[in-house]
């Protein structure tokens, strides 16, 4: 069985006759959709993927941090660069 990780569900068909309808009616809620009762995709608001994204970069960021640790810092003036 398939997890549903949205509070809110649509078929395709339902989403095809009015896409508008549907993002209205789920009032920035994240909205799985469904074809033949499966998870096919998932809508989020924008501000919401925004913030995803936004959290993966900070992640990957956090990782490259964490790999360069132990790294020796190499002196460099401006004049340099």
């Amino acid at each position: 069985m398939q997890r549903l990780a949205a509070q809110i569900a649509v078929s395709v068909s339902d989403l095809k006759k009015s896409p508008s309808a549907v993002l209205d009616g789920a009032d920035g809620e994240t909205v799985a959709v469904l074809n033949h009762n499966r998870v096919m995709a998932y809508m989020v608001p924008a501000a919401t993927y925004e913030a995803m994204m936004d959290r993966l970069d900070d992640l990957s960021l956090a990782d490259t941090i964490r790999a360069r640790a132990d790294e020796q810092p190499v002196r460099v003036s401006l004049d340099q660069l």
